[in-house]
């Protein structure tokens, strides 16, 4: 059991640091923004094993805080970075489907 811990605390951790490393060189905001979802979920994913080796479901709250945190930061993201609207790009003559009649 000792050795599986510490094999996932490691897995982690160089998970952590590769997703760091992303952040600080990520050329674009949408990378920083995916590599800090991927951070999220490391974070959750370590907290699931500390709660299953104290045998806890104290966690659970914290866990899905962090989770819908995550989800609304990535969606929030991809819904206000360049590009992610199409309704600009169209042309005078087309009409979206919800403007007809």
């Amino acid at each position: 059991m000792t050795a599986l811990l510490t094999a996932s605390g490691v897995v982690f951790g160089v998970a952590a640091l590769l997703v760091v490393v992303r952040i600080t060189r990520g050329p674009t905001m949408l990378d920083r923004a995916i590599a800090f979802d991927v951070l999220v979920s490391i974070a959750i994913g370590g907290i699931v094993v500390q709660a299953a080796v104290d045998d806890s479901t104290d966690a659970v709250p914290l866990i899905l805080v962090a989770t819908l945190l995550g989800f609304v930061g990535s969606v929030s993201i991809a819904r206000f970075s360049p590009g992610s609207d199409d309704v600009d790009d169209l042309d005078d003559d087309q009409t979206r489907t919800g403007d007809r009649l």
